[in-house]
């Protein structure tokens, strides 16, 4: 069957155009085989990964894509971006050392599954002019870049995230 453009958020799919607008779901492609939505080839923004292991629970329909997914793909940043939210729980004290510790594991189990795309000169280059019209921040623009970047050359990938701003540029690209 071909693929169908699905949001997914809070557990329910709902049936999209080609590019999704801005809403707190979390934006995913995935094949429908009978009743069962599998995913195909994934890009993995921080924000997505951050809510699957941090708020586990609250998100399932991203811990269930994460989880099934055949090929996940994100940048080197968000190894960084990740770390230094573990490190900003510790320091405010909000989080256990324990479920800090249970959450570096979660996280590097997933990065682990990730195939790496470098922070390179083509991907800084096209952060540049990603998106010019949307209010990107420098991060997120990264994270764009790479995704287009890894579409070119993987089709049918599709990114998965949970930050709106993100979401309103990838209708740009």
């Amino acid at each position: 069957m071909p693929a169908s453009q699905k949001a997914v958020g809070h557990g329910r799919p709902k049936g999209l155009g080609s590019h999704p607008g801005p809403s707190p779901l979390c934006w995913a492609s995935f094949a429908v085989i009978g009743d069962i939505y599998m995913p195909n080839y994934l890009y993995l923004d921080t924000s997505a990964v951050l809510r699957a292991v941090l708020e586990s629970g609250t998100s399932p329909a991203i811990e269930g894509l994460i989880g099934a997914a055949s090929i996940l793909i994100t940048s080197r940043l968000s190894l960084v971006e990740s770390s230094r939210a573990l490190h900003r729980l510790r320091q405010l004290g909000q989080v256990s050392e324990a479920r800090l510790a249970d959450a570096q594991r979660e996280l590097s189990a997933i990065w682990t599954r990730c195939e790496l795309w470098e922070l390179t000169p083509s991907v800084c280059e096209r952060a540049r002019h990603v998106a010019p019209g949307k209010p990107l921040r420098t991060l997120d623009a990264l994270h764009l870049a790479t995704f287009v970047l890894a579409r070119e050359k993987l089709e049918g990938l599709e990114l998965v995230t949970v930050d709106e701003r993100l979401q309103a540029a990838l209708q740009t690209v």
